[in-house]
């Protein structure tokens, strides 16, 4: 029997979620699915930017994009409870070794993301999520996004995403 989508992205939630708790993780005082469902949901609002047959893909990443950097997973985890294809993405948007942020998002962390179909979407729908969180909190981090946007999107904007870019755009040039 074959699954359907939604069981497929169902059974990715289970597993993300499941990860995470084991790990103690949250997400600003909440459980951390709080924000794996953000970024899920502008995923959702922005899915018709994706070609129909990778969609499933994208939505699965985007549940499991922070397994390698908060949930001890490995490569092999989530390629072995996903697949190869999200197993990329989600290596492509984890930040890379280092002791600051701009050490953690250099070249190699961009190339990655502009090389592996999906990833900039996945880190779109992730930084949309953050950003909204953090301004609506009033959290410092807000002022963190803003201040690397500039950078970030010089380093990573295609045309094909730019109802995101623009969102973005509008969220920090209105804030």
């Amino acid at each position: 029997m074959e699954l359907k989508a939604q069981d497929i992205i169902e059974k990715a939630r289970i597993y993300a979620y499941k990860c995470h708790r084991d790990v103690n993780h949250w997400y600003d005082g909440k459980p951390y699915e709080y924000h794996l469902e953000m970024s899920f949901k502008e995923a959702e609002k922005y899915i018709y930017l994706i070609p129909n047959e990778f969609q499933i893909f994208v939505l699965i990443a985007v549940l499991c994009h922070d397994l390698f950097e908060d949930a001890r997973q490995s490569y092999n985890d989530i390629k072995r409870n996903t697949n190869e294809t999200v197993a990329d993405i989600v290596y492509a948007v984890s930040d890379e070794k280092g002791k600051t942020r701009e050490e953690k998002h250099n070249d190699k962390y961009y190339n990655g993301i502009r090389t592996i179909s999906g990833a900039l979407f996945v880190k779109l729908c992730d930084r949309l999520a953050n950003s909204k969180h953090s301004l609506e909190q009033k959290s410092t981090m807000f002022n963190k996004y803003k201040k690397e946007y500039f950078d970030f999107k010089k380093q990573l904007y295609n045309e094909s995403l730019k109802p995101m870019f623009d969102e973005l755009d509008s969220l920090y040039n209105n804030n």
